[in-house]
Order: C-alpha cells, then structure tokens, then sequence
C-alpha cells in the first residue's frame, strides 16, 4: 500500500472514530447542560473535520507534476495542515465565547453515573486514537497526521479536566463549567497557532535538517576525486519530494570527461539512498605551485579575525588572468558582510599586489 493510501486510511479511522466520539458526548453535554462537555463535543467534531480536509490534501497532494507545476502537489500536504489549524482556532474561539457566557450566566449541570462512564470511556479512546495517529503520522512522514496525533493526545487531557469539572458537579453539586470551559478554549487555541505556524514555516521553507546535510555531505565526499563538498541546498516540494544542489572541489586538472561521469556517480548514489535529486557544480582546485596553498593559509588566518565569517571555500588561484577567487560564507547574525569583503579584499591585494581578488559571499543554508 502506497504513502497516500496509508495516510487516508488512517485519516478515516480518525473522522469514523471522532465521529463516534462526537454523537456521545454531544448526547451527555445536551442532557446534564454542561457547556465543557458541549464543548468537549465540538472539539471531537473539529477533529473529525481535520481528517476530511486531511484526506482531501493528501489526493490533491498525490497529483502528478505537470507543466505549470513540474515540481508536483506535495505542499498541498503542508497547506492542509495549516487549514487544520485553522479550524481548530476557530472552534477554540467559539467555546472561548460560550465559556465566558456561562462564567456571566452560570446554570448548574446535571449528571448521572452513566454519563460519566460515557466521559471516561470517551478519554480512553482519544488516548489511544492519539497515540496510533501520531505514530503513522511519523512513520509516514505527514504533518497533518502528526497534527491530528498531536491534538488528539492534547484533547485527553481537555476530557480529563472536564471529567474532572463533571465529579466535581456530582459530587459537590457546585459548578466550575464556565471556568473549565474557558480554560479548555486557551488551549485548543494555542495548539492550533502552534499548528499554524508550524505549517506556514515548512511552506516558507526551512533549513536542511542537519543530521540529513552531514550525511549527504559525507556521502558525496567518500568519493576520492571530491576534495570537498559545500553550499548544500534542498528545497522541499512535499514529505517525498526533495530537489538541491551541492558544489563539489576537484583538481583542476580533471578533464570533463572525468567529471561528466564523477557528477552522475553521485547524483545517482544522493538519489538511491536519500531520494534527493542533486545538482552538482564545481571548484576547481590548483595542482601546482606552493605559491598558491601559502596565500590560501593567509586568507584562512586572515578570515578567523571575524566572527561573521563561518567558512571559506572555492579558492582558486588563475594564474594567466592573476585573479584570486573564494567565497565566504557569512552567518545570517552578520549585518556587514559588504564592508568585511572589502576589508578582506584589501588587505590581500595590498600584501599581493599583482593580483585582484574577487569574494563571493555565500548563504548559510546547511550544516
């Protein structure tokens, strides 16, 4: 069974399940008039509308690239996601409306045994429902199952805080269900910002996850032609789909013919193992003169005065044009990367005053 067949049929048993959730508790909240059990309901039934919209995201998501979208449909995942948290802001803000009416206008709710037994039953499920949507989700690599995991989980302890407002009610005969009620509302609503935002930060676009560079990097470098790999880049188009670009540094005086068939050798071995269609491009690095490796240590004794400066690669030295190329690459913290480059090329051309320098500055986009 493929990816988006899985993640369906989870997201079913999640809205069969919900559903189910929904129509007892809704039963127990008209009965007993407990506003945090009403509720407790129409946080199951935004639950169970999650997973449609998830279902819905996953089959779009699954579309095929075409021409005006070669990259495919897989941010469609991230975009179903962040309608979830929508939804679920939604409903916490309309229990958060209700909660206060009923702290204005406090009626006492009633209950019996077998509503109870209905509320705790309720919270078992959702325990359980949250446990195994969370864990496909994972496993699966979708951020609206884990989503929906997630909220499912934090929905136990919304339950049990109203189970615990229901006791208090039966036994007591008092009433704290606008309070629950208001309290259960603040939550929904901070895990559906924090669903939110995780989902517009995946569509913006985040770093490479390290562990992942390092590996990639690593790979590519086992290859003894590779003298160095730098300015790792991945963009996301969805969980599966993956799309970069690496620089690699090899001896100058490889012919094409050698890096022709050194490039496809790791494009094809970055795709097996890690799925990620690369494109490689190349430095070249001198094989002659001592000259050239003596000013390379001044430029990386030099460059270690500044913070700013994380790393120098793509140093090379043109003999017949004497031009002097590197890039640096700058923290994102460093707000003068101009006046450093200047500073930089200065110094060098004043201690080497028959070449210019040339500095390319480069993002941090990987570890």
């Amino acid at each position: 069974m493929n990816r988006v067949k899985q993640v369906i049929k989870v997201s079913l048993i999640g809205v069969v399940t919900n559903l189910v959730l929904v129509a007892f508790k809704a039963f127990v909240g008209l009965v007993s008039g407990s506003i945090s059990i009403i509720s407790d309901a129409l946080n199951n039934l935004s639950d169970a509308i999650s997973s449609i919209v998830t279902i819905v995201g996953m089959l779009l998501a699954g579309k095929k690239p075409d021409k005006k979208h070669p990259y495919g449909y897989g941010k469609i995942e991230h975009v179903s996601a962040l309608v979830v948290g929508l939804i679920i802001f939604v409903t916490g803000a309309s229990l958060l409306i209700e909660s206060v009416q009923k702290i204005v206008e406090p009626e006492l709710a009633s209950f019996d045994v077998p509503m109870l037994i209905i509320i705790t039953a309720g919270i078992f499920v959702k325990f359980f429902l949250g446990r195994f949507v969370k864990k496909r989700g994972e496993a699966l690599n979708s951020d609206s199952l884990v989503a929906s995991g997630s909220d499912a989980l934090f929905d136990v302890a919304i339950s049990t805080a109203t189970l615990a407002g229901a006791l208090i009610t039966f036994i007591f005969n008092i009433t704290i269900d606008g309070w629950l009620g208001l309290i259960i509302s603040a939550f929904v609503i901070k895990t559906a910002i924090e669903i939110a935002t995780d989902s517009i930060s995946h569509i913006i676009g985040e770093r490479i996850d390290s562990d992942l560079a390092f590996k990639i990097k690593k790979a590519v470098s086992k290859n003894k032609e590779v003298l160095g790999a730098y300015d790792l880049t991945l963009h996301k188009y969805g969980p599966e789909r993956m799309i970069g670009s690496i620089h690699i540094e090899v001896e100058d005086r490889l012919t094409a013919r050698e890096i022709h068939l050194l490039t496809r050798k790791i494009s094809e071995k970055i795709f097996n193992d890690f799925g990620v269609i690369l494109t490689i491009g190349i430095y070249a690095a001198n094989t002659e003169k001592t000259e050239y490796a003596e000013i390379k240590k001044e430029i990386e004794k030099l460059i270690k005065k500044y913070p700013g400066v994380l790393q120098m690669h793509g140093y090379y030295v043109d003999s017949d044009k004497k031009l002097i190329s590197f890039d640096l690459v700058f923290d994102f913290k460093e707000k003068d990367v101009s006046k450093i480059i200047d500073e930089i090329k200065t110094i060098i051309e004043k201690k080497h005053p028959k070449y210019t320098v040339n500095v390319v500055a480069d993002t941090d986009f990987s570890d």
